[in-house]
């Protein structure tokens, strides 16, 4: 297969996402093409550094920056709860 193919997989190769058989005839190819071998090894390995990292930790202090700046920028939220039912108050029957 010719090299541009191999460029177009080069994603799912950092992915572990193609079989066996079409990755070691990727790596076969990337032995002859040291652009493919560069970028297949660091696609894999941002590919990694990216799953193994835990993402940002979201508190209460981080919840009340995001709504002071969106309170700044003058967007008004509402909240999408009902109504308790304890604040309406029961009419009198009529009749």
């Amino acid at each position: 297969m010719n090299t541009e193919f191999y460029r177009k997989l080069v994603d799912l190769y950092a992915g572990h996402e193609l079989p066996i058989s079409l990755e070691e005839e990727m790596e076969t190819a990337a032995l002859s093409d040291s652009e493919l071998a560069h970028e297949m090894r660091s696609v894999r390995e941002m590919y990694d550094i990216l799953r193994a990292d835990t993402g940002p930790e979201f508190n209460e202090e981080t919840n009340q920056r995001i709504l002071l700046k969106m309170y700044a920028r003058g967007i008004e939220i509402e909240p999408n709860a009902p109504e308790p039912k304890f604040l309406q108050f029961p009419l009198p029957m009529q009749g």
